[in-house]
């Protein structure tokens, strides 16, 4: 299993830079070139530490990245991945903010940008009535209401919603 740190950094941002829509979207990416281009883990190695991954907080791409970095390069291989894994947003979001500074008083970008609110509006609407499916029982219904209230309502840190959530679960669902 020797790779190169170029080779693991290329991996990684080859995924994420084609991986339009987001960590999710690039894993089947990072796979192709885990599994298929560089031979670095089996199918079933990938897919559990995949699985592993999903119950840790925070983007999955990244995860996978300093997972598997590790795995081929050890902590440097870690730090290499992560960098490949977050390169492109990172270079897109510095070119977008460069571009939107320079371009800020602009009728037409101005005008983009209130145009495109709505839509992440509507986006951000799309993903909580997604995870409505989550609410299939009258237990996760009085969670999901209590957190509602908590965070919206009582403006109780988003945080506190949570971890009472682990809580009342740990006991309503054993």
């Amino acid at each position: 299993m020797s790779s190169s740190l170029w080779d693991i950094f290329v991996a990684f941002f080859r995924a994420n830079i084609l991986g339009y829509g987001g960590g999710p979207a690039a894993i089947p990416l990072v796979e192709a070139e885990v599994v298929n281009n560089y031979q670095w883990m089996t199918g079933e190695e990938f897919a559990n530490a995949l699985a592993a991954g999903n119950t840790l907080p925070g983007p999955i791409a990244t995860k996978m990245a300093s997972y598997v970095g590790y795995q081929v390069g050890g902590w440097p291989g870690a730090l290499v991945a992560l960098l490949g894994a977050v390169g492109p947003t990172v270079f897109a979001m510095i070119g977008l903010a460069a571009l939107l500074t320079k371009f800020k008083d602009n009728p037409m970008v101005s005008g983009m940008i209130k145009g495109v609110r709505p839509v992440v509006w509507v986006l951000f609407v799309t993903l909580a009535l997604d995870y409505l499916k989550f609410v299939g029982s009258v237990p996760t219904a009085v969670i999901a209401v209590g957190a509602f209230v908590l965070v919206y309502i009582l403006h109780v840190h988003p945080a506190i919603a949570v971890a009472a959530g682990l809580a009342i679960g740990a006991v309503a669902f054993r």
